[in-house]
């Protein structure tokens, strides 16, 4: 997968899942999933991924400077509820829909800083730092700079974390 295709699943998927919480109970996915994603063993964890998700009401709003370009992106509300697939063996770990809020700021260099909040799962790939594969529910606040080619530089995770790849093995 060419690292402009990876960049765009994950900024994609980002955008869909990056306010969701752990499901304590029965699965909360949907029948119908509004989307599914693949990640090949390698990438998001050491055996292919699959998540699948529906629902949620997240909104994002963009400001620009006085040319136009986007300088900020606040993305707030609840995410899709999620089901990772370890399509090797069939296990799986399930989210609910629930709330974030994801501040990203250009940076003069064209990499971008990204905070978020309250219930989002980071996915982290070989390229990124620290290096992956991994993919991990983060219930708190994590940093993260993001860098020109999309690669993630990881710079503080505070909260409680669920090591997915772990959960699904």
């Amino acid at each position: 997968m060419s690292i402009e295709n990876r960049s765009r699943i994950r900024h994609l998927l980002a955008c869909m899942v990056t306010a969701t919480a752990l499901a304590y109970g029965s699965p909360a996915i949907a029948a119908d999933n509004d989307f599914t994603v693949v990640f090949p063993a390698g990438s998001a964890c050491t055996f292919d991924l699959q998540v699948a998700g529906s629902g949620g009401n997240f909104h994002m709003i963009e400001f620009t400077d006085k040319n136009g370009t986007v300088v900020r992106t606040i993305g707030a509300g609840t995410g899709s509820a999620l089901r990772f697939t370890n399509l090797a063996t069939g296990n799986e770990f399930s989210t609910r829909s629930n709330g974030a809020v994801s501040i990203k700021t250009a940076n003069p260099d064209g990499s971008s800083t990204q905070t978020s909040t309250g219930h989002n799962v980071l996915f982290l790939f070989p390229t990124d730092n620290p290096p992956g594969p991994s993919t991990t529910l983060i219930v708190g606040r994590v940093v993260f700079t993001i860098d020109v080619y999309g690669n993630f530089n990881v710079q503080k995770v505070s909260g409680n974390t669920t090591d997915i790849c772990a959960a699904v093995f």
